[in-house]
Order: structure tokens, then C-alpha cells, then sequence
């Protein structure tokens, strides 16, 4: 029989980060901290060749190394660490207070604006109604210009018509005799 692995899906672990910031520059200590994390990961979470493009932290977990600064990152910090298929997941265990309160606020924001998506929506159904109304009364009211428009365009179109019919009756060419026309071709 084949052997299998058991791969654990979820674990908690305290890292110690103290050895790796103390012999880095004090510029460059939250950035190393951060990976010896996810080289830490990598490690225990048995990461096919130890890959820590494939370890990803969570955006509180940042927050918490950087919230002191780029020299002053925390000495231990306490993490769980969870397989999403071939990525590993790293969340902050402890979530401090300030990012408490900076999370439900956002739960907040989301609910406010899904709930405004909903009053948008029965807002545009109930416009939408009355749309529809204004619209059935203004197209009678469009109909009635419309008829009207006919009506005076058929009353100008008839006096243009006895217009051109006049000023044709003026103009009426008279027949000239051939001497005439002989005369007026001699004159060109």
C-alpha cells in the first residue's frame, strides 16, 4: 500500500523574529522580518522546495510588523497559518484592539453599502414606475402637438400650392413669332 501524507490544513505558531532582526541593520528590520516569516511558513508548512512566493500574508498581519515602524518591528509574533491549495495563508492570531474596531468598521461600510445598492434599486423600480407614467401622459400630449403640427403643415402646404399656382398664372410664357425670334438671336 501507497503511503500518505497527512497535510495539515491549520496551524498556530509563535515566531521568534529576534535573531533575525538583530543582525540586520536597523533600516532594513521590518522587511527582513517579514521574511523570516514567510521563510518560517515556507519551512513548517512543508512548502514544496521551500517556495515563499507561495506564502502569503494577511493585511492585518503587515500592519501589526509595520505598525512601530521600519527599525523597531515586534520581537515574537503569534500567527496561523492555513493551506488554500497550494498558497499557505498567514493571519494574525491576536488581533490588537485598534484593528478591532478598524475591522468592524469596515463590516459597517460594507453592510451601509450593500444596503444603499438596495434602496438604489427599489428607487429605480419605483422611478422607473413612475416613468412610465409621465410617459404614457406625455406621449398623449406629444400625439396632440403631433396632430396639430399636421394640421398646420397641411394648411401652410395649401397656401404655398396656391401661392405657386398664382405666380405661375403671372409668368405664363406668351408665344413669341419667328420674326421675334429671329430679332432676339440677331441681338445675342
Amino acid at each position: 500500500m501507497a503511503k500518505t501524507k497527512n497535510i495539515v490544513n491549520e496551524r498556530e505558531y509563535i515566531i521568534n523574529l529576534r535573531k533575525d532582526i538583530l543582525i540586520t541593520p536597523k533600516y532594513k528590520r521590518t522587511p527582513k522580518a517579514i521574511k523570516a516569516i514567510k521563510k518560517f511558513i515556507a519551512k513548517h508548512m512543508r512548502i514544496p522546495e521551500r517556495d515563499v512566493k507561495k506564502v502569503k500574508l494577511d493585511s492585518y498581519l503587515n500592519e501589526e510588523i509595520w505598525f512601530r515602524g521600519i527599525q523597531k518591528p515586534p520581537r515574537k509574533i503569534k500567527v496561523k497559518a492555513k493551506r488554500d491549495g497550494e498558497f499557505v495563508r498567514v493571519e494574525l492570531v491576536d488581533i490588537p484592539e485598534k484593528l478591532k474596531f478598524k475591522i468592524a468598521r469596515q463590516e459597517r461600510l460594507k453592510k451601509s453599502v450593500e444596503k444603499a445598492k438596495e434602496e438604489k434599486k427599489e428607487t429605480k423600480k419605483t422611478k422607473e414606475v413612475v416613468d412610465l407614467e409621465k410617459k404614457t401622459e406625455e406621449e398623449i400630449k406629444e400625439e396632440k402637438k403631433e396632430e396639430k403640427e399636421k394640421l398646420e403643415s397641411a394648411s401652410e402646404l395649401k397656401e404655398k400650392m396656391a401661392e405657386l399656382q398664382h405666380k405661375q398664372q403671372k409668368h405664363v410664357k406668351k408665344e413669341i413669332s419667328p420674326k421675334a425670334q429671329h430679332r432676339m438671336a440677331l441681338q445675342k
